[in-house]
């Protein structure tokens, strides 16, 4: 499965799947159409990726999606042959781009040609001249008073978008397999280069290299650390030499193998010498985190009923830093976002799990003020009797006590 491409049929199922659950959940949110800015939501659309982190911050790629007719693919000029053989893309035309860096002090004349074009293409969609109301997952001041001087109606696209990619389609649960094998892969590499005199650095290029090498595509955080730099979590790799004894924690973060996010989150001790019992004592309450909220993820299951039954770890272990229990990923982290009983009165918000669901199961046992910290991760598949495990990279036995 690693490496070899995906078949012309699966791959046209798998785009037209995602563009079938977009168009229903814009319809739910009774919208004519949607405009998605994010890169993230533009390749779920249309299938097409284009400078991916570059259109992360210059908007400078947007796809128009109505509930019914041709998707129209808005790309970076000169980029039309990108979206040959995506089913998805019926039209492609270039941006109308009105970032400060393109427009300097024309930016409200390039926002108004872009309102301009997007009302037409309202115009020619089913509901008619009348039909005013429009998704948008981004949008600054100069776009949004733009369509408002045509009467449209704005509406919050991230949450049409979200709500579609929550549940995966079969093909996709193919290809998030396909990216997590990758990934298992890359982490082998990682392992196998893993020795006592490493930066954190070195040791987070391998992993790098391995992903690219797949066909993997880019990462969005740097979470390696070493020995002291564990503790507080969510600090990013550096050159620190990893010293024989360190605990080395790290969370891939990556988006892989045909777009999909891996997200997973292990552990090791550096060198041949046993663990302490300190570090048995904090990585046996992270893995027990994670074991047993994953035995609590199933179909029906409310966020607020997850949250209340999470198992934390132990006064002294848990920290407050990571309130995740578990969140949703896809082709980035997606929607939900389910955080633990100590949060959710304050940060929380109800739902239900449902079959389809890919989520990652967090535990980061942190103590405030103590050396090192243990990080674990497990993305699982919620099926209709549960949740099934995606991984084949093995916790540390050695390090349970």
């Amino acid at each position: 499965m690693v490496g070899s491409p995906i078949d012309t049929a699966s791959r046209y199922e798998l785009e037209l799947g995602r563009l079938d659950r977009l168009r229903a959940q814009l319809v739910a949110a009774d919208c004519d159409a949607g405009v998605f800015y994010d890169p993230v939501n533009v390749r779920y659309a249309t299938g097409t990726s284009n400078m991916q982190v570059y259109s992360l911050h210059n908007p400078c790629r947007y796809a128009y999606v109505p509930v019914e007719g041709p998707v129209v693919l808005f790309d970076f000029k000169g980029c039309e042959h990108l979206s040959d053989g995506h089913p998805a893309v019926g039209e492609v035309r270039d941006a109308t781009s009105w970032y400060h860096f393109v427009t300097g002090p024309r930016t409200e004349d390039f926002a108004g040609q872009w309102a301009h074009e997007i009302v037409e293409l309202l115009g020619a969609g089913r509901s008619g001249p009348g039909s005013r109301r429009v998704a948008i997952d981004r949008l600054d001041p100069f776009g949004l008073r733009a369509l408002e001087r045509h009467g449209v109606e704005v509406v919050d696209g991230q949450a049409v978008a979200n709500l579609a990619k929550a549940v995966k389609t079969p093909r996709e649960v193919d290809a998030v397999r396909r990216a997590m094998a990758a990934c298992d892969g890359a982490i082998d590499q990682m392992a196998q280069a893993f020795r006592p005199g490493m930066t954190e650095q070195e040791l987070w290029a391998v992993l790098h290299r391995a992903n690219i090498e797949a066909g993997g595509e880019w990462f969005e955080t740097r979470l390696l650390t070493s020995g002291p730099r564990t503790n507080p979590w969510y600090q990013e790799a550096s050159d620190r030499v990893i010293e024989p004894g360190d605990l080395v924690a790290f969370d891939t973060d990556l988006i892989g193998v045909g777009g999909y996010s891996i997200d997973i989150s292990r552990t090791w001790v550096a060198g041949d010498a046993p663990a302490s019992s300190e570090q048995r004592r904090m990585y046996t309450a992270a893995y027990e985190q994670v074991v047993n909220n994953i035995e609590l993820v199933r179909p029906g299951v409310s966020f607020r009923e997850l949250s209340e039954k999470a198992w934390l770890p132990p006064e002294g272990l848990h920290s407050r830093t990571n309130a995740c229990v578990a969140h949703g990923v896809g082709m980035c982290n997606e929607y939900p976002l389910i955080v633990n009983q100590d949060h959710f009165p304050t940060g929380g918000y109800d739902g239900v799990i449902e079959e389809g669901m890919v989520l990652c199961v967090e535990g980061l046992v942190a103590p405030p003020g103590g050396r090192e910290a243990v990080k674990l991760e497990e993305q699982v598949l919620v099926t209709a009797t549960g949740a099934e495990s995606l991984s084949t990279t093995p916790f540390d036995e050695a390090l349970l006590a």
